[in-house]
């Protein structure tokens, strides 16, 4: 899946809500409840995504790769920390989740993400980079090491995707 993103190929999406079931259960059963949900707002995100990348734009050229402004960047970020913040806490109080907080970083940042990708934006892969970084962590510390080892590999599609979309968006920009 993230390969297909990183070519900025539309089967991504299709893959990625069959990759999000399957993470869902693994989630679930680890005790790793928010990462669970994600998994199951993820196939929501991968919807729009397919559907906003494709059919969705109503037969306009294909969707170019763009960045976001420096406050609305600072606007996510700052979102994301408070969410995060309050949902890591509930999950510690209210559950019996592994890594509350961590989780709760994973869950939230991963939809801000998710969403950045689906809108094609530049800095979803500077996310993933951070996420994926916190998500090693935490897999490895629930000895999921194959998953923390799939992340790995994701981390560093992350670094090619954006370098990719980069030189992706600098080709759109040149003059024909």
């Amino acid at each position: 899946m993230v390969w297909l993103f990183v070519r900025e190929n539309i089967w991504a999406w299709p893959v990625g809500l069959l990759d999000s079931g399957i993470y869902a259960w693994i989630y679930f059963s680890t005790k790793l409840y928010s990462d669970s949900i994600l998994q199951v707002v993820y196939c929501v995100i991968f919807t729009y995504g397919w559907w906003h990348w494709g059919l969705g734009r109503g037969g306009k050229a294909e969707l170019p790769v763009t960045r976001l402004r420096h406050r609305t960047l600072l606007g996510w970020v700052v979102l994301g920390a408070v969410a995060t913040a309050g949902w890591g806490e509930l999950m510690h109080r209210k559950t019996d989740a592994a890594f509350p907080h961590w989780d709760a970083f994973i869950l939230v940042f991963g939809l801000i993400a998710q969403g950045w990708q689906a809108r094609k934006r530049l800095e979803n892969w500077t996310a993933w980079i951070i996420i994926d970084g916190v998500a090693i962590g935490v897999y490895w510390a629930k000895d999921l090491k194959a998953t923390a080892a799939l992340y790995a590999l994701y981390m560093a599609m992350a670094v090619a995707g954006h370098l990719a979309w980069r030189k992706s968006m600098a080709a759109a920009a040149a003059p024909a």
